[in-house]
């Protein structure tokens, strides 16, 4: 999973469909799909809703089929927003969003970008999309929060056993209650969605900014849709050939990097923070909080915090080197070492927000098309020592992110297979791909394939940074003025370029 945060079994029978065979609910020479445009609010307690609203934005559903081979079969709802263009004089077009995940929802989306864009921003119809089974989209909900599926593998054979027989039981769990619709939660379909949004806007074509996971939905309408696309915008997208269960192996490096970058800036802060005056001691901290917790779970609060969930949580906090997030990350360490001492441990609001969602159902909306998507992407391997053997081949090297990187998903044991193979992305098609150089995510290697597998794309290289997910939300202003000036014109960078952090 790319969230804000590959291999296919011999022998296994796929069925590779195309959008030149599968046939879309319409075509552009059909009536257009009908959008009613009116409220986003849903209930007095909608916050982001009124957010909307205020705004000046409007939201609607469009009805498309839950199989697009089977156009006039059963359908599932997806939940748009629009803030609309203010300068209609100069209007350039719709700029569709994706927030990534998969499964973040992105109604909300349209406010956060067009401050992002500044003027350019007034001259598009900035549409916010929750994809199907996401946010406000007819939902897939699994049951089981997402922190029993993002787990370390544990230091023994015995907890990885377990966590088997933990992720068989949630893909089994999902398979009861959503059957029928798994199949058709995937990214193709989802690009079938975007294009019958597009003509649902009248649009001829469309311009797309999408984030992580986002980036890559973008770059598969783009190959699924040739000549539809206007302006795209892939920030942080990551390797194409990776995206599935198995994309956070090889990015142990990473990782370790922005741990080892993080704790030098603590120990600069040792007199704040008290986890070490040196960045030898500050990691010595972080492994004795994983070492406690190998020993039994950390009482944090009123959760219980064990060895295969401290190092996701070690794991997300680096990943950003502001000043904020590194300061929030160190909260969460020394909160982490007070109950690793057996000391009470009361988390801050942030830390208890992260813990509620990974460990209690508050995560499950998410979980279930995060799960589903990545799962019904790309087939993973089916054996469980495929996974152990790849755990301790990076344990060797990683001990505390190989056991993570490389543990087993519910997509081990995923009903079915895959509809379709997975979009083969090589195309000429205009981009401009955004990447930091210590992305721990999607990581900068993967945006320079993605720039290698769309050979008309531009790269757009944040150096000297830890970040994912870089225009608008990074602060750093020659990645937002390149991007706003692709924007504005349409005209990519003459060459690749460089900013600094």
């Amino acid at each position: 999973m790319w969230v804000r945060r590959r291999l296919v079994p011999a022998g296994l029978a796929l069925i590779a469909l195309s959008a030149a065979v599968v046939p879309l609910a319409t075509a552009d020479g059909d009536p257009p799909p009908r959008l009613v445009w009116g409220s986003c609010v849903q209930g007095s307690d909608d916050a982001s809703g009124r957010e909307l609203e205020e705004a000046g934005a409007q939201c609607a559903e469009l009805t498309v089929p839950l199989d697009h081979s089977k156009p006039g079969g059963r359908t599932i709802e997806l939940a748009l927003s629009r803030l609309p263009a203010a300068d209609r004089a100069h209007r350039i077009g719709a700029l569709v969003l994706n927030s990534g995940g998969p499964g973040e929802p992105t109604l909300d989306m349209p406010l956060r970008v067009r401050a992002a864009m500044k003027d350019v921003g007034a001259r598009y119809d900035l549409i916010g999309l929750d994809p199907r089974f996401v946010g406000r989209s007819t939902p897939l909900d699994c049951g089981w929060p997402i922190g029993l599926w993002l787990r370390s593998a544990g230091s023994t054979r015995a907890r990885f056993d377990h966590q088997v027989a933990v992720q068989r039981d949630l893909a089994e769990r999902c398979a009861r209650r959503h059957a029928d619709v798994l199949p058709y939660a995937n990214t193709r379909d989802t690009a079938r969605d975007v294009d019958l949004v597009r003509r649902a806007l009248g649009e001829r074509r469309i311009s797309f900014l999408g984030y992580s996971y986002g980036g890559y939905l973008g770059a598969v309408y783009a190959q699924m849709f040739p000549g539809r696309t206007d302006r795209v915008v892939l920030d942080s997208p990551g390797d194409p050939e990776k995206w599935g269960s198995r994309a956070m192996q090889g990015t142990e490096e990473e990782a370790e990097r922005a741990l080892r970058g993080w704790a030098s800036w603590a120990a600069e802060r040792h007199g704040a923070y008290g986890l070490g005056a040196t960045r030898g001691r500050v990691l010595d901290t972080v492994n004795a909080i994983v070492d406690a917790a190998e020993d039994r779970p950390l009482r944090v609060g009123s959760h219980e915090v064990d060895e295969q969930v401290v190092p996701y949580l070690l794991s997300t906090g680096p990943g950003d080197d502001r000043p904020a997030a590194r300061a929030a990350f160190a909260s969460t360490v020394r909160t982490l070492n007070e109950a690793a001492h057996r000391r009470p441990a009361v988390p801050g609001p942030e830390l208890d927000g992260l813990l509620t969602f990974v460990l209690t159902g508050a995560g499950s909306p998410l979980a279930g098309p995060t799960a589903a998507i990545t799962c019904g992407d790309r087939a993973a391997p089916r054996d469980p020592e495929t996974y152990w053997n790849d755990v301790q081949r990076s344990r060797a090297r990683h001990p505390l992110f190989g056991p993570l990187k490389n543990n087993i998903w519910p997509c081990a044991f995923w009903p079915g297979q895959p509809r379709e193979l997975p979009t083969r992305i090589a195309s000429s098609v205009p981009a401009l791909i955004v990447s930091a150089t210590g992305d721990t995510a999607t990581t900068y290697e993967g945006g320079k394939a993605m720039h290698r597998a769309l050979t008309g794309s531009r790269l757009l290289t944040l150096r000297g940074a830890t970040a994912h997910g870089i225009y608008g939300e990074y602060g750093n202003a020659c990645v937002d003025a390149e991007v706003n000036a692709y924007l504005a014109t349409g005209a990519l960078p003459t060459a690749d370029r460089d900013c600094r952090s």
